[in-house]
């Protein structure tokens, strides 16, 4: 008997690169916007790692508890649906029928095939049927509320850390200088490995990200440094 092959696709990849690289890109740009503003305030260097530090702990933390509070939401809704779905096929087992087969015919096929389609999937997995079809849930695109907290916060105390080590080894009097330009290659090269791996132009990928990281640690360092005139 030939071996099942299963091909695998880049949707597969969507719920944890998202988390990934959105928790990566908010550590390096937060972490070292953070740092910065101290610096631009004229903290000391003690003063910008506890900063950092502090911006990195509590940073991982918020994108935890956020991202597993949202992608729960979501989790919820889609159970209720399916629920709903369950009670729908219980009380409706013809209407059920009907309005998968309705969906194949929208897609393209002839009415004759498209119940012989339904009646297939429905006698297999009915309710399976209905997820894909219906309500769009699938097995890769489903909810996984604690899969995508552990990454948030992972990704994001991986990227925190970046401008956090330049901190600690870099000279006071270069710190702003050097804390920019690291991050900034960090965040392009961080851009570029999200578009590869999610198969769009690796150039657009690393400009995008590496742009808006640039206006929000200028902004930072801006309000940091008038804070640090006016005190």
């Amino acid at each position: 008997m030939p071996r099942r092959h299963r091909e695998h696709h880049r949707t597969d990849r969507i719920g944890w690169l998202r988390a990934a690289v959105l928790g990566a890109n908010d550590g390096i740009v937060s972490t070292a916007s953070l740092i910065l503003g101290v610096a631009s305030a004229q903290g000391g260097h003690s003063s910008v790692l506890v900063a950092g530090l502090a911006g990195l702990v509590a940073g991982a933390m918020s994108m935890a508890a956020g991202e597993y509070v949202s992608v729960h939401s979501q989790s919820d809704t889609e159970q209720a649906d399916l629920e709903r779905e369950r009670q729908e096929l219980k009380t409706n087992d013809p209407g059920e029928h009907r309005e998968l087969a309705a969906i194949y015919v929208n897609r393209g096929l002839d009415p004759a095939l498209a119940k012989q389609v339904a009646d297939q999937l429905m006698a297999h997995d009915a309710l399976g049927a209905h997820a894909r079809d219906e309500l769009g849930i699938s097995e890769a695109l489903t909810a996984r509320p604690i899969q995508a907290a552990l990454s948030s916060a992972a990704s994001f105390s991986f990227g925190a850390a970046m401008p956090l080590l330049v901190t600690v080894f870099a000279p006071e009097t270069d710190l702003i200088l050097l804390v920019s330009a690291s991050s900034l290659v960090f965040l392009a090269l961080l851009g570029g490995v999200a578009a590869r791996a999610g198969g769009s132009r690796v150039a657009m990928g690393a400009l995008r990200v590496t742009f808006w990281g640039a206006l929000a640690m200028g902004v930072t360092a801006g309000v940091g440094a008038l804070f640090g005139t006016l005190a």
